[in-house]
């Protein structure tokens, strides 16, 4: 079935935060089309400076990656995609939770990493 097994690749950097150049550049496309995705799929929501440049999470990264994949390579439509999105979240949710300590730990470098960059 399209979209099954969507994995994340494992060439994204370890940082928390991206500048919108280097995600176009991961996900090899122009910045304009990830503008575009930003406005449809409202699970991408980047972080904004106080000088307005947009920040995508690592988060946003993989989300934006899935949605490549579905658009690209498994040739869905926007609809498509957005319902194949959807449908694998439902499927993920019951398993969720995750080590609690460690998905703090990662906000608060995040924002550590955040303030840095807005200094």
């Amino acid at each position: 079935m399209p979209g099954e097994g969507l994995t994340v690749d494992p060439a994204i950097p370890d940082k928390t935060y991206f500048r919108i150049g280097e995600v176009a550049r991961l996900l090899d496309v122009e910045t304009h089309v990830l503008r575009y995705w930003e406005s449809e799929f409202k699970t991408v929501r980047p972080v904004r400076t106080r000088t307005d440049q947009r920040l995508y999470r690592r988060q946003d990264v993989e989300e934006l990656l899935r949605i490549r994949n579905l658009l690209y390579e498994e040739r869905f439509t926007l609809d498509g995609a957005k319902r194949q999105l959807a449908r694998l979240r439902r499927e993920a949710s019951p398993a969720g939770g995750g080590d609690e300590h460690e998905r703090l730990r990662r906000i608060k470098d995040g924002l550590l990493e955040l303030k840095r960059i807005m200094q």
